[in-house]
């Protein structure tokens, strides 16, 4: 199951609210909810450019439990 830590990096890091957060990632706040929550996944070119984005690698943010 692919699991993700948005909502750790939101929090910890950029310490934004989730309106916030999707304000900065460019995408609405229902789809980062729906992320967060584990109900939806992003496709590939937009999971690359949310790493690009927050600056981190694709398996810092999206992983496999």
């Amino acid at each position: 199951m692919v699991k993700n830590r948005l909502k750790e990096i939101r929090m910890k890091e950029y310490m934004m609210n989730m309106t916030q957060f999707a304000e900065y990632l460019g995408i609405d706040i229902k789809l980062l909810s729906s992320w967060e929550r584990g109900r939806s996944k992003p496709t590939l070119e937009r999971a690359l450019e949310i790493s690009k984005k927050l600056n981190k690698t694709v398996n810092e943010i999206w992983y496999l439990e």
